[in-house]
């Protein structure tokens, strides 16, 4: 029996990968004014071997940004910039989706329309930061996130809408393949699904069918718009990322796969542990291998795709033994635009320039080497 490797074709849903190494969505904050511009074009370009690029956090309108310089898709501008990017990886062989972001509650309200509050599951602030850019002198850095503001339950049909929209203005005009939804690290669709972050008593509140509810409307509308299979998602369990936590994990995503395997999605993106960070979360146990039976149990066929301090060895390991489908590397994408090569010869792998990592130019972008010839 052959056995299948990290370098093996792989079909999901309706996306063909040319290999299983996935570029994870990575926040780079070089898009002023929310439209990627003719460095994202370099940028995706150089990185177009990955079986599958993810875009960066695309900010699904005004309201869902959170950061300064991240990309949008509401707008002709952005959805031109977009066409641009999505162009030149096609031309050269690439695959790309586009995440949808709203990041709920870790905003600020300067980022927001008219200077308004973030909006959340419940007014509870996020212990953590975001960044910013002061448009005076142009100096950046993190600043902690506004007091948010609960969403009533009659907005709610809207930011599912949104979503849908943002979706089909991604496949339709922009060009993507598919899209994933964000529903990880702590933002706008996980401040509903965790406990740590939902304090309502409506029917989006309180028990796992409630708390899951968004997530899952969501998710059905963004299918019906583009798809079931150029949809996708990505789920992080147990990270700590953005002041997030549940109080008992793992029947909330058992609970939730269970709902996504019958909407035929392309695949579910996993974050292992705590995202950019430990892959055991200190008293937070999940067995991963668990939730993807609930999945396939429930009759989800998607591609398996797991995330978080994956090394080739281990991205090999989880592939050739069934575990996983497809491996998603961030920080290692940001540093070596040919990692797919490398990762096939064991060529050694450039380290990244954290100092870089949240705006600027092209430095620390575009200007890492390929290998020679």
């Amino acid at each position: 029996m052959t056995t299948t490797t990290l370098f093996d074709p792989l079909e999901a849903g309706a996306l063909r990968l040319a290999n299983r190494v996935v570029m994870a969505p990575l926040t780079r904050n070089r898009s002023p004014g929310a439209v990627p511009g003719e460095l994202a074009v370099t940028y995706y370009r150089q990185r177009a071997s990955a079986g599958l690029l993810i875009s960066e956090g695309t900010a699904i309108s005004h309201q869902a940004q959170g950061y300064a310089d991240v990309p949008g898709l509401y707008g002709s501008e952005q959805l031109d910039g977009w066409k641009r990017v999505t162009d030149a990886v096609h031309a050269a062989g690439g695959t790309i989706v586009c995440q949808l972001w709203h990041v709920g509650r870790i905003s600020h309200d300067s980022l927001q329309p008219d200077g308004g509050a973030p909006v959340s599951a419940s007014a509870l602030t996020a212990r953590t930061k975001t960044y910013l850019l002061d448009r005076g002198d142009g100096s950046a850095g993190f600043a902690p996130t506004s007091a948010p503001r609960a969403l009533a339950a009659e907005e709610l049909p809207g930011i599912v809408h949104t979503f849908a929209a943002a979706a089909r203005n991604a496949v339709q005009t922009a060009g993507f393949d598919g899209v994933e939804i964000h529903g990880a690290n702590g933002y706008l669709l996980e401040q509903f699904l965790k406990s740590g972050a939902n304090q309502r008593t409506d029917d989006y509140g309180g028990s796992i069918e409630n708390r899951a509810r968004l997530m899952l409307e969501v998710t059905r509308a963004v299918a019906d718009a583009v798809g079931g299979g150029r949809t996708g998602i990505r789920l992080s369990p147990v990270t700590p990322a953005n002041d997030i936590q549940d109080d008992d994990p793992q029947p909330l995503y058992d609970y939730l796969v269970r709902q996504l395997a019958p909407l035929g999605l392309a695949y579910i993106h996993v974050i292992e542990g705590s995202t950019g960070g430990p892959r055991e979360v200190e008293g937070q146990p999940f067995d991963y291998a668990a939730l993807q039976a609930a999945y396939r149990a429930a009759g989800g066929r998607g591609a398996w795709l797991v995330n978080n301090g994956y090394d080739g060895a281990m991205a090999r390991e989880a592939v050739a033994s069934g575990r996983a489908d497809a491996v998603a590397f961030g920080r290692a994408f940001i540093a070596n635009p040919d990692l797919v090569e490398r990762l096939r010869t064991g060529a050694p792998l450039n380290a990244p320039d954290r100092t870089t990592f949240y705006g600027g130019d092209a430095r620390g972008y575009t200007d890492y080497p390929a290998l020679a010839g």
